[in-house]
């Protein structure tokens, strides 16, 4: 990389690590391993920078971000093991939006992977079903059935009512 560039990249990392950052923790969900997949990815892109930053570039780090969980994710030995019951939930008090997000938070977690990006990138990224497509190498239809299934096995979870993300 020109040293012309570590100042758009800089700017661009000044601008959208804060985003990213929550991507990340929307896919691993921790902190921590948002923030080591975050700067994972701002590695690689830039070692790239001088070919990514004319396209779009928060596409590409976001990219390297999703595949990077999923090749760490693989890798993962799981001790958790799933249950069928879903744990008590806490009383309704003040904190209720708090409470809410994690709930969400706790079902997003136990999807599948590809069903955990599709989501993210469709909903909380607010990209259309062709970007998420392009984004994860997938086709527009596979987007369509990977949100169906996790939008349905987060209602099952408990995670939302039908009226709070439409039908879907």
């Amino acid at each position: 990389m020109g040293g012309s560039d570590r100042p758009e990249f800089e700017e661009f990392v000044g601008a959208r690590s804060d985003a990213l950052q929550r991507f990340g923790y929307l896919l691993t969900g921790d902190w921590a391993l948002a923030e080591d997949l975050l700067q994972t990815a701002l590695a690689r892109a830039y070692q790239r920078w001088s070919r990514i930053r004319s396209d779009n570039p928060e596409a590409y780090v976001k990219k390297i971000m999703v595949n990077t969980w999923s090749s760490w994710w693989r890798r993962r030995w799981r001790a958790e093991v799933p249950t069928d019951t879903v744990p008590e939930t806490p009383a309704r008090d003040q904190y209720r939006d708090v409470d809410r997000r994690e709930l969400v938070r706790t079902a997003l977690a136990r999807l599948p992977s590809r069903q955990r990006a599709v989501l993210i990138l469709r909903y909380h990224e607010d990209l259309t079903e062709h970007q998420v497509a392009s984004l994860l190498g997938i086709t527009p239809g596979t987007v369509k059935s990977q949100a169906s299934r996790g939008l349905a096995r987060l209602r099952a979870d408990g995670a939302f009512e039908k009226h709070e993300l439409g039908q879907a």
